[in-house]
């Protein structure tokens, strides 16, 4: 586990920068590796359920990753925020 004091320095730098560079809302990209495995990516793909989000999926060439990649419309910093803090409790999932 990491520490929580780094998770939310790492969250409020995301917050400060995307404040910064984008104006809301805004189109956002997430990229996500997880174990392929249905069940993991169902659970991603369940986070952005009727959100107009498009996602693509790619298995890795010896099947054992699968990247996933949602681009969505999202109202602010704080919601982009919000989807990376409810996708990291799906195990094994590695946020880009």
């Amino acid at each position: 586990m990491k520490d929580p004091k780094d998770v939310e320095a790492f969250y409020k730098r995301l917050r400060d920068e995307l404040e910064e560079s984008t104006s809301w809302p805004s189109p956002y990209l997430y990229k996500f590796i997880v174990p392929t495995d249905a069940d993991k990516v169902a659970a991603i793909e369940k986070n952005f359920d009727n959100t107009g989000a498009v996602i693509q999926k790619k298995t890795s060439s010896g099947g054992k990753y699968t990247s996933v990649s949602i681009e969505v419309n999202m109202a602010s910093p704080e919601a982009v925020i919000e989807k990376y803090k409810a996708i990291s409790t799906i195990e094994g999932v590695i946020s880009l």
